[in-house]
């Protein structure tokens, strides 16, 4: 029996993990070159032009973009104060039963997950940082508000990243369960997740019927962003 778990162990969790890694390189390779049929895509053309249009009319619209970002911010601390007590729970468990020594897969399983979490913290941290810094730039009109747009994409690259990570984190600590468990849990958040991140045809239609990625949007090949 103790073999058969840690056979599915070596087979399932690495089977798991490259399940998320080969859709994120996917997801990666369509927003780069094909960002109209992502959502991702699209809402990082949709987050320029906010941008530029509060930038040219920034009398009118600072306070918010100031709200804007607040709930941008809140948002991003409370997925990192949510991985803070994560990790902080796994470092309780861990705590309580160090007087009996943990097994190699067990310390294994705990350690991947707080890793997992601790990444997943670093990001969010490092978003709220970021989007924090665009609240300064977006109401200086002097700054070149390119560079605005960049420092806030990068602010939602970190958001993204450390909520695909948070995903990836909780099927793995299904792993406590059995690895059968964590790879059921990846192929279910892998499908949630392409139904989110893939934009159908049909859904790429504006109110008015007119098709989005025609004359009015194009996409900068060498950014693989939406001008």
């Amino acid at each position: 029996m103790e073999c058969r778990k840690c056979y599915l162990d070596l087979v399932l969790i690495p089977l798991s993990l490259l399940l998320h890694i080969s859709y994120h390189i996917w997801l990666w390779y369509q927003v780069r070159y094909h960002p109209l049929r992502t959502a991702i895509g699209i809402h990082s053309a949709a987050r320029r032009f906010w941008v530029l249009s509060v930038v040219k009319e920034n009398e009118k619209k600072n306070i918010l973009a100031v709200q804007t970002f607040r709930n941008t911010i809140m948002g991003a601390t409370l997925m990192a104060s949510t991985c803070a007590v994560l990790c902080s729970g796994l470092a309780a468990l861990v705590t309580t039963v160090e007087r009996s020594p943990l097994a190699p897969s067990t310390t294994l399983q705990y350690v991947s997950v707080l890793l997992a979490f601790l990444f997943a913290f670093l990001c969010f941290s490092l978003s709220v940082k970021l989007i924090n810094q665009v609240c300064f730039l977006i109401n200086t009109p002097t700054m070149d508000s390119e560079f605005t747009c960049d420092v806030l994409e990068k602010a939602y690259m970190f958001q993204l990243l450390g909520s695909r990570v948070f995903y990836a984190a909780l099927t793995l600590l299904l792993w406590i369960f059995g690895s059968v468990f964590v790879f059921s849990a990846s192929v279910a958040v892998v499908c949630l997740l392409l139904s989110l991140d893939v934009v159908h045809e049909g859904r790429r239609r504006r109110k008015d019927g007119s098709e989005v990625g025609g004359d009015q949007m194009k996409v900068d090949d060498e950014k693989g962003t939406v001008v």
